[in-house]
């Protein structure tokens, strides 16, 4: 809201001259006096008022712009993101790739099907991600948090998935093989389906585990599991596994 104050008009200059006490005070008091004037001129003027609720509504105009293409900016967003990610497709290093993952994550975009494969992705966080049918084969995700995320029918062979957060993960018909799992946290997973020939599970923290109908194991790794769940061990040592603590 505007308030506009109604300005009284400025004496004569004659009458203030005569209230001046000493001169050498004239020219700064003829000076305010001439702004005095101005302001009472301009402060009447109604077009400057005008001017002000312009300048007010302009500012309303912009804050609705602002909101309605908030949904604009937001897919612009995820186009840039994706367009990160589908450059880098097939190459090595990062290339943007961890921030623009994350990025479309957190805003709830599905990931179904992105391709990072041998992608750099240390210490990435895609916590509770649909990840369906996607290819992180060869891809350096350590000391990554995925804890949750949905990697049905999902192609992590030869994936570095060491020291990786993966509580609650879903492996549905994944395929695991040559993975390495070394100290991975893998507790509540869903194994069922999915292929873990060659894995290397030294270390891993299986509590809780959904695994009687694991494809395959055969060549897996499984020498110092932790919280193996009840006949986990002697079944994969049936279908192949092996117990090799200090292998390469």
């Amino acid at each position: 809201m505007i308030l506009h104050k109604q300005r009284s008009r400025p004496a004569p200059w004659p009458t203030r001259r005569q209230s001046i006490t000493h001169w050498w005070l004239t020219p700064f008091i003829a000076l305010e006096w001439v702004w005095e004037w101005m302001a009472f001129a301009l402060g009447n003027w109604t077009f400057v008022e005008v001017l002000e609720y312009l300048e007010t509504f302009s500012v309303l105009v912009a804050v609705v712009f602002f909101f309605t293409e908030s949904g604009d900016r937001i897919k612009q967003r995820h186009y840039q993101a994706w367009q990160v990610i589908n450059t880098a497709q097939g190459k090595g290093g990062s290339g943007g790739r961890i921030e623009a993952l994350e990025e479309l994550n957190a805003d709830h975009v599905p990931l179904v099907g992105v391709d990072v494969s041998a992608a750099f992705l240390q210490g990435l966080n895609l916590k509770s991600a649909n990840l369906l049918r996607s290819n992180f084969s060869a891809a350096d995700l350590r000391n990554s948090n995925l804890t949750g995320v949905d990697f049905t029918l999902a192609n992590l062979n030869f994936a570095n998935l060491r020291d990786a957060q993966l509580g609650g993960a879903r492996f549905a018909q994944a395929d695991l093989r040559n993975a390495d799992l070394y100290g991975s946290r893998l507790a509540g997973v869903d194994l069922t389906g999915a292929a873990l020939d060659d894995a290397d599970l030294r270390g891993a923290d299986l509590r809780g585990a959904v695994w009687r109908q694991v494809k395959s194991i055969k060549g897996a790794n499984i020498a110092g599991l932790e919280n193996a769940p009840a006949g986990f061990v002697a079944w994969a040592e049936q279908n192949g596994a092996v117990e090799r603590p200090g292998a390469d």
